[in-house]
C-alpha cells in the first residue's frame, strides 16, 4: 500500500508526546497515512534514553513520525510551535494537565488561529475529581480493578504490558476519527480526551456487569469459576512447552473425546451439556492433564488443528519473531539508534487486503526540523537542534 493511498494521508498531525500513550495515538495515524510530526525537546524525547523495561517504548511507538526540536520555553521556539499548529489538522498531547495551557497552547487559545484543528489530550483521567492527579499504566489498572482481577487473591498484579496505555491511545483515536469525521460535516475542529482509569473500567466492565447480573463480585482471574470445563494451561511431555486448550460447544467437546480416545467422557449422557461438564471439571481434568501430559506439544497442537479447536502454545514475546503468521506481512523492519535492525508488530488491521508498513524509518533526533519549519516558511530557531 502506497502512502498516498493511506486512508489518512493529506492529514497533518502535530504531537508533543512522551512514554507510552501519547506516542499509541500518533503512531495509529502515522501507520494509517497521516503526516505525524513529533515535536521534541532540544536534546530529544526523554523515552529514548529509558533503561530496563522501557528500553522498548520509543522504537515501538515512533516509526512513521518526522522529528523536530524546538524549546518551547523560548520565545522563538514557542513561535515556531504556533505557526505549525496553525497549518495542522491534528494535535496530540500527554502531558501533565495544563502543561501546554502555560505554554499559551491549550485548545481554546489554539482553535481562535485554527477552527479546524482537533485537539486530543491523552490524560489520567477524565473530567472529575481525580482529573488533576498524575496517574500511569499501573496507577489506573491497581485502582480500576485491573490488578485486582489479573493476580491470584490478594496479590493484585499488573497485566504483563502497558495495556492501558495502548488501548487508552486507540481510543483517543477513535475520538480524533471520530472528530475528522464531524468536521466533514461541520467544517469545525474539536476537543478531543482519552484517559487511562476510564479505560480501565471499560476493560472491567465485564466483570461489573457480571456482579450485577449475578448478586456475586467477579473473582480473581486465577481463581475464577470458568464458564467451560477444559479451559486452561496443560503441561505437555516435553517440560516448558506448555499449551493452553479450550473446548467451549458441546460439538467441540464431542470432536475433542474422539480426537484424543475419551470415549467414556464422550458418551455419558451425564457430560453431554456444558453446564454439566463445569460442574464435573475437577473430575475431568485429572484425566485431560494425565493424556497430555504423555504427548508432545507438536503432536497435541496437529490434532487440534485439525478438529478446529481454540489452542495456543504459551510463548515467550521473544519467540514472535519467529512466528510464521507475524513473519507473513505482520512484522516491520526498523532500524536502532545503534544501527541494528529489528521488526516490530505492524499495525494489526488490514485495509483491501493490505497491511500498513512503513513510510519512515524511527526518526533522529530532529532529523526534520529544518524541512518541517521550511515547509511552513520558518526560519529554525538559534535554540532548537
Amino acid at each position: 500500500m502506497s502512502p498516498d493511498t493511506l486512508p489518512l494521508a493529506g492529514l497533518k498531525v502535530v504531537e508533543f508526546t512522551h512514554m507510552v500513550m501519547g506516542p499509541a495515538v500518533g503512531v495509529i495515524l502515522a501507520d494509517l497515512g497521516a503526516e505525524v510530526i513529533k515535536v521534541e525537546p532540544v536534546g530529544g524525547d526523554q523515552t529514548r534514553e529509558l533503561l530496563g523495561s522501557g528500553a522498548g517504548y520509543f522504537p515501538m511507538f515512533n516509526r512513521n513520525k518526522r522529528s523536530i526540536c524546538l524549546d518551547l520555553k523560548s520565545a522563538d521556539g514557542l513561535e515556531a510551535a504556533r505557526a505549525l499548529l496553525a497549518t495542522a489538522d491534528i494535535l496530540i498531547e500527554n502531558f501533565r494537565p495544563g502543561t501546554l495551557a502555560k505554554l499559551g497552547l491549550s485548545y481554546e487559545a489554539l482553535r481562535a488561529e485554527n477552527p479546524r484543528l482537533i485537539y486530543c489530550s491523552a490524560k489520567g483521567f477524565l473530567t472529575g475529581p481525580y482529573e488533576q492527579r498524575t496517574a500511569l499504566d499501573e496507577v489506573t489498572q491497581m485502582m480500576g480493578g485491573l490488578a485486582y482481577m489479573t493476580g491470584p487473591p490478594g496479590r493484585p498484579l499488573r497485566a504483563g504490558s502497558s495495556v492501558i496505555d495502548i488501548t487508552g491511545g486507540m481510543f483517543g483515536v477513535i475520538g480524533i476519527l471520530a472528530a475528522v469525521e464531524r468536521r466533514h460535516r461541520t467544517g469545525e475542529g474539536g476537543e478531543v480526551r482519552c484517559s487511562l482509569f476510564e479505560t480501565t473500567a471499560f476493560l472491567v466492565g465485564q466483570h461489573m456487569a457480571q456482579a450485577a447480573v449475578t448478586g456475586q463480585a467477579a473473582r480473581p482471574m486465577p481463581v475464577r469459576i470458568s464458564a467451560w470445563a477444559i479451559y486452561d494451561v496443560f503441561e505437555t511431555a516435553n517440560e516448558g512447552e506448555q499449551l493452553f486448550v479450550g473446548v467451549v460447544s458441546d460439538a467441540q467437546w464431542v470432536a475433542f473425546c474422539r480426537a484424543f480416545g475419551l470415549d467414556a467422557l464422550g458418551d455419558d449422557p451425564m457430560l453431554a451439556k456444558n453446564n454439566q461438564r463445569v460442574l464435573a471439571r475437577e473430575a475431568i481434568l485429572p484425566q485431560v492433564r494425565a493424556l497430555f501430559a504423555e504427548m508432545a506439544r507438536d503432536e497435541l497442537v496437529a490434532r487440534l488443528e485439525t478438529i478446529g479447536l481454540p489452542f495456543a502454545p504459551i510463548t515467550r514475546p521473544e519467540d514472535l519473531f519467529d512466528d510464521p503468521q507475524l513473519n507473513a506481512g505482520g512484522l516491520v523492519e526498523l532500524t536502532l539508534p545503534d544501527g541494528r535492525t529489528t521488526r516490530l508488530p505492524a499495525l494489526p488491521v488490514e485495509i483491501d487486503g493490505e497491511r500498513a508498513g512503513l513510510i519512515r524509518d524511527l526518526p533522529a533526533i530532529g532529523a526534520d526540523t529544518a524541512a518541517v519549519l521550511a515547509e511552513i516558511g520558518r526560519p529554525v530557531p538559534a535554540d532548537a537542534a
